[in-house]
């Protein structure tokens, strides 16, 4: 059951969402707690550690809802946030997003979008907590994976199966936040943290949404793969997306000179998929390797701000379907001779 946060200082709103969403509650699909401002969803936040959504008005008394956001970031930042408020202007909107917000509904209410919104808020918390949980669970098992205890637990084919190497093909993206590192030496920590967290959140969701995975976190860089039915494609749309929606994150206050922009490389091809590092450590991770792996991290290297750079092997499969620029060629580390590379347009 989906648990869900109405923080609102309008009594009626509580009357209409029971009313709307009768049948989801009589199901117990939905469970909805209200709050009349900012200070209340936090009280009902540490009284419900199970909340997956919250729904916030902008205007209320005591705490607002954007001041809610920031907090909400700090305190409990796998809740998944939509404003639901009337005032629907560029600047609210924008301050709303770049505090966390995953959505935005303005009112008067359309309940129909709204029970879309909330569909999709979930489809999107879930995925996030299943992500987490499998990372919780393989690091928990990188940890005490000898072979006394994996005996223990399944025997030989448990074994067998963990330690299972093989080719695959698969599209890798490497995806570099342009420019970051001079941030990090200005700014305080906790600020460059916040700040990169918050754009690999974008980020993220749009991997997700296209079935990629996260393969690993690299500094400032996300390296991600697709596997599956068109998964060139489902890498490249990805891409796009997130190229478009760190273009949307509005400027930074006048004292921090900095906007987000990301330098892209794809490839595709065969990769050895496999359990990869330091059995003595006991520290092994499960990710891709090989030379389609390496010449998209120098593709990526070779981006410029806003670039999405491709191969031309990748090009021949996908030029019917996006619009490319041949850039020439470049010259790749561990490559004999120069590279045509291919510029992903909108």
């Amino acid at each position: 059951m989906a648990k869900i946060l109405v923080a609102d200082d309008e009594p009626d709103l509580e009357i209409l969402i029971k009313q709307k969403f009768r049948q989801k509650i009589r199901e117990k699909e939905y469970e909805f707690v209200f709050a009349v401002n900012g200070n209340d969803a936090l009280d009902k936040i540490s009284q419900h550690s199970d909340i997956d959504i919250l729904l916030s008005d902008i205007n209320m008394p005591e705490m607002d809802g954007l001041t809610l956001l920031s907090k909400m970031n700090e305190s409990s930042p796998l809740i998944k946030s939509v404003i639901v408020s009337a005032y629907g202007d560029m600047d609210n909107i924008r301050t709303a997003m770049n505090r966390g917000a995953f959505d935005f509904i303005t009112k008067p209410i359309n309940f129909e979008d709204l029970a879309l919104t909330i569909e999709k808020t979930l489809k999107y918390v879930l995925q996030i907590r299943d992500t987490l949980n499998a990372i919780k669970e393989n690091n928990i098992l990188k940890l005490y994976v000898d072979e006394t205890v994996i005996n223990f637990m399944s025997g030989h084919e448990f074994e067998s199966s963990l330690m299972v190497n093989e080719n695959i093909e698969a599209s890798v993206a490497f995806i570099d936040i342009c420019g970051f590192t001079s941030i990090s030496e200005s700014e305080s920590p906790d600020k460059v943290v916040n700040m990169l967290n918050s754009y690999f959140d974008i980020i993220v969701k749009e991997i997700i949404d296209q079935g990629g995975y996260i393969d690993k976190f690299i500094g400032d860089a996300i390296m991600a793969v697709f596997k599956g039915d068109f998964h060139i494609d489902r890498a490249i749309d990805s891409c796009i997306s997130i190229r478009s929606k760190i273009n949307s994150i509005p400027n930074l206050p006048d004292k921090i000179s900095f906007k987000p922009k990301v330098a892209i490389g794809i490839n595709s091809g065969e990769m050895i998929s496999g359990n990869i590092g330091s059995a003595n450590l006991r520290r092994l991770d499960y990710t891709v390797i090989g030379d389609t792996v390496n010449t998209a991290q120098r593709l990526q290297s070779a981006a410029e701000p806003d670039q999405i750079l491709i191969s031309e092997s990748v090009y021949k499969k996908i030029k019917e379907s996006f619009n490319c620029l041949k850039r020439g060629e470049v010259n790749l580390k561990n490559k004999s001779n120069p590279v045509s590379i291919f510029e992903v347009m909108e």
